[in-house]
């Protein structure tokens, strides 16, 4: 009898943690990033100056990091936590995303020229989220998290305040291009590495385009390109996570840059790109992430998602190549 009831207390509690594994798996869903700036404005939209709807939007998204169903699981120790793997690269891609766009708005986008001062608030931020993203303990990586979300709700809250006249946020054309040259680079890795899902034989190209260029050791004229099998559904996630948050940022700087985009003729060509980014948030309907080769009997859902943010990135380069333009 003692024996059955053990049993029987065992299978519940792993019942349990299955389903509050599935439970934390879901991905939050997207937000109306113009409603979440006036909810933190306090209903008041005169509040919302340049560059409040930007940051209001990185505050939401580190917020959601954080306080999504489960929270921060990326440095769980704990079952179901520690278990779970498509979560935490979820949340690897959307912490990356962050990280560019702060260090944009301390070093480009609150600062009017390269000889000026950087923020206050945002001198603070910048490395809080930088801090290592598993740290457990001593301390945790949501603590330095933390301190980073209050820096930049210091700055929102001087940001639309004419008393501090030295919070500023610059809707320029070079620094909307300076950001999307590192989410151009972002994207190009993620495509990049889930092409690889199957294997490819590629041409070295690191040295085209400049007779004079040199690197450091030699390398093959071909070189074999293989994600791994065991990190196929990691990349693919982190994927998602990046494209996520990097959605709601560009939702978001078309509102504050909406003067600059609209001088360049560039407002739908951003429209482009979020659309594209969007397709990559559809439902996953099959359990696992298949990796069927390009024209073989299975999916292969890592060249699917490669396939949005290729043509997103291509539609990126085309963005910058605009606000380049006088």
């Amino acid at each position: 009898m003692p024996v059955r009831a053990g049993l029987i207390g065992l299978t519940a509690v792993v019942v349990m943690v299955l389903a509050l594994g599935f439970w934390w798996d879901r991905e939050p869903p997207a937000f109306d990033v113009r409603q979440a700036a006036l909810e933190m404005a306090g209903g008041d939209q005169s509040r919302l100056v340049t560059g409040y709807v930007t940051t209001a939007t990185l505050i939401r998204v580190a917020d959601t990091l954080l306080d999504k169903p489960g929270g921060y699981l990326s440095n769980d120790v704990m079952p179901p936590g520690v278990f779970m793997d498509n979560m935490p690269n979820w949340e690897f891609g959307v912490v990356v995303q962050m990280r560019d766009l702060v260090q944009a708005l301390r070093s480009d986008m609150s600062r009017s020229q390269t000889q000026s001062a950087e923020d206050s608030d945002l001198v603070i931020a910048d490395p809080q989220f930088h801090f290592a993203n598993d740290s457990w303990i001593f301390p945790a990586t949501e603590s330095q998290y933390r301190k980073g979300i209050d820096a930049l709700k210091r700055y929102l809250a001087r940001l639309s305040d004419p008393a501090h006249k030295e919070a500023q946020f610059y809707a320029r054309a070079d620094n909307l291009r300076d950001w999307l040259g590192m989410v151009n680079k972002r994207l190009g890795s993620l495509s990049q590495r889930l092409s690889a899902s199957v294997g490819q034989a590629r041409v070295n190209t690191d040295l085209s385009g400049e007779a004079g260029a040199s690197q450091s050791t030699a390398t093959p004229n071909e070189v074999e390109v293989k994600t791994p099998w065991t990190q196929i559904d990691d990349v693919f996630y982190e994927s998602r996570g990046a494209c996520w948050a990097l959605i709601e940022f560009l939702n978001a700087v078309e509102i504050d840059f909406h003067g600059v985009l609209q001088k360049k003729n560039a407002l739908v060509s951003l429209k482009q790109i979020i659309r594209e980014l969007q397709g990559t948030q559809d439902a996953v309907w099959s359990p696992v992430i298949l990796n069927g080769t390009g024209f073989g009997l299975l999916a292969n859902h890592s060249l699917v998602m490669a396939s949005y943010i290729s043509r997103a990135n291509a539609a990126l380069i085309d963005l910058r190549r605009l606000l380049e333009q006088g």
